[in-house]
């Protein structure tokens, strides 16, 4: 049987060879040109994107109702949910004292240049006098001359937002004319540093809008790779201030907690977030995973009279009324057993 097969095989290729020469016998082939382009499928969850689509009408008047009962406060609120589109806003593009939720698109910029290059992750920084800051961080305290690396910087501007790794990180990166037309060039039209850190008087700026919207950047791959996107989430989740919105958060859900984090978590919501606080305003900006797997972006500012704790509770009331629009009362957390 072998045999006969290779006598018929010899066969075939013996009379088809001349034919297949001249090109009289068609041979299927593919090219650029007739092919269609392999699809790849579709694997893992959506990244979302930074689109506005459907205004949650109701969420937008709950906020313009809290901010009118406060009438001496100038407030500023914004929310995208990133995989469908539905948001909420409230003079969401209104300039106001960035305070130190401005460290978060600095955050963002400096893991821009890590990811092209431009510095190294453990690359020392000096510090100078022109660099120390007051108020929060330790930085500061140590002598000139000391060298801290980007890394160590970088997670401390956001931690325990020191003010000295921020402005280091300000002269490392260009400086603030450099800063700031980057700033514009991401979309970030009312961010603006004119001053190192801490700025009391309020001379820098951001809105609620474009806070948001540096999460959003890095969260749906706009900008950064993946590895520098994992960074930037690490160093937000670092942030040791939760009193803002992740305690809103807490409370619009009936809660409270002197640990909102956990109590959150608890609850399948997750926060990344970023504070500001001057006496004279307030911020928080952050990232929140919802217990149904979406994400949104969410920002608050609060302009008033010095250490007027109004502030503070007008960015806790309207991080609430998110809870209750986009999660409502039933995602409490499990019951536990006692002692647990």
């Amino acid at each position: 049987m072998g045999l006969g097969l290779g006598v018929i095989s010899g066969t075939v290729l013996k009379v088809l060879a001349p034919r297949l020469a001249q090109g009289s016998v068609a041979v299927p082939r593919l090219n650029s040109a007739s092919a269609s382009p392999l699809q790849p499928l579709q694997r893992g969850l959506s990244l979302g994107r930074f689109e506005p689509r459907k205004e949650l009408t109701q969420l937008s008047r709950r906020w313009a109702e809290l901010a009118a009962a406060q009438k001496d406060l100038q407030a500023s609120a914004y929310l995208l949910v990133l995989d469908d589109g539905r948001f909420a806003q409230l003079q969401a593009e209104r300039p106001l004292p960035a305070a130190s939720s401005i460290k978060t698109p600095i955050l963002l910029a400096g893991l821009e240049d890590l990811d092209a290059g431009k510095l190294r992750w453990n690359e020392p920084l000096p510090l100078t006098k022109e660099v120390v800051g007051g108020g929060a961080g330790w930085m500061g305290n140590k002598p000139i001359g000391t060298r801290f690396p980007f890394y160590e910087a970088a997670t401390e501007m956001i931690r325990v937002s020191d003010n000295s790794a921020t402005n280091l990180l300000i002269k490392r990166l260009g400086g603030k004319t450099a800063l700031n037309a980057r700033f514009q060039a991401m979309g970030l039209s009312g961010t603006v540093i004119n001053n190192w850190l801490p700025d009391l008087d309020g001379t820098n700026t951001t809105s609620s809008h474009d806070l948001a919207r540096t999460i959003a950047l890095v969260d749906t791959g706009e900008t950064l790779s993946p590895r520098a996107r994992d960074l930037f989430r690490e160093i937000m989740g670092s942030s040791r201030t939760n009193t803002l919105i992740p305690l809103g958060l807490l409370m619009g859900l009936g809660g409270d907690s002197p640990d909102p984090d956990s109590e959150l978590q608890a609850r399948g919501i997750t926060v990344y977030n970023k504070t500001g606080d001057i006496g004279i305003a307030y911020a928080d900006g952050g990232l929140i995973q919802l217990p149904n797997g979406q994400r949104a972006v969410a920002a608050f500012m609060v302009k008033g009279p010095f250490n007027d704790p109004r502030s503070t509770d007008l960015i806790r009331a309207m991080a609430g009324e998110v809870a209750k629009a986009l999660i409502g009362p039933s995602s409490s957390a499990a019951t536990r057993p006692a002692g647990q």
